[in-house]
């Protein structure tokens, strides 16, 4: 499997801290949150491939947090609950609210890992091979796409990045979280992603009265519809 980005909302410090290294052994990255606000602020900014979520928190309840994200998050990723409520109702209220799964502590950190790999299995199976954005289409197991029925020649990143471009549309992909989402804990040097950001402007906008890929000034960058008022 593909290196996990996890959002891990804890806020026992040293809950948090062994949970946070036990995964990070398994090469995938992990982002902390101390408190329900943080946590939430994060997940609506960044892009996760899964949010690990305590329900006691200090400040928003955990499925306050919970509710909140599937409100208003344009990238659904699945939400583990970590909790001490064991009771049937708690495990309800969870999943009523937005859950995917759910682990009573303490638990055994092999166990959570097993949960993290499923939950990410069971989401990347579900994704959707095919988005389309205005003429644009883009179908991710045939690797292919095209704009006003005209195939585009890209190369694999640049496929790649279209395709993630187009999954978080209509917002804005950092160039960070870009460079994570292609090559994970192994980027390139500074200038390749400059190259490929051009070779995928070269297919997808020079043969067109207008452009659909943008580029926001200290941000990154965002597909847009022609047009699109």
């Amino acid at each position: 499997m593909n290196t996990l980005k996890i959002l891990l909302v804890e806020d026992n410090p040293t809950l948090a801290r062994q949970t946070g290294q036990f995964l990070e052994g398994h090469g995938w990255h992990v982002d902390f949150a101390s408190n329900g606000q943080l946590g939430l602020q994060l997940a609506l900014q960044e892009i996760y491939d899964l949010i690990l979520l305590d329900l006691n928190l200090p400040d928003i309840d955990g499925l306050e947090v919970c509710r909140q994200l599937r409100e208003k998050a344009q990238f659904s990723a699945p939400i583990l609950m970590l909790t001490a409520r064991d009771a049937f109702t708690d495990k309800a209220r969870g999943f009523d609210s937005g859950a995917d799964d759910y682990l009573c502590k303490p638990f055994d950190p092999r166990e959570l890992a097993l949960r993290c790999r499923a939950l990410a299995r069971r989401w990347e199976l579900h994704r959707n091979d095919e988005i389309r954005i205005g003429p644009l289409h883009v179908h991710r197991r045939r690797r292919e796409a095209s704009r006003d029925g005209q195939a585009l020649k890209l190369t694999t990143i640049a496929f790649n990045i279209l395709w993630e471009l187009a999954c978080t549309y209509p917002e804005p992909l950092s160039r960070g979280e870009i460079v994570h989402r292609i090559w994970g804990d192994n980027p390139p040097d500074s200038d390749a992603l400059k190259s490929h950001i051009y070779s995928l402007r070269r297919q997808l906008d020079r043969p067109f009265p207008e452009p659909m890929l943008r580029t926001i000034s200290s941000i990154g960058f965002q597909l847009e519809q022609p047009n699109a008022s």
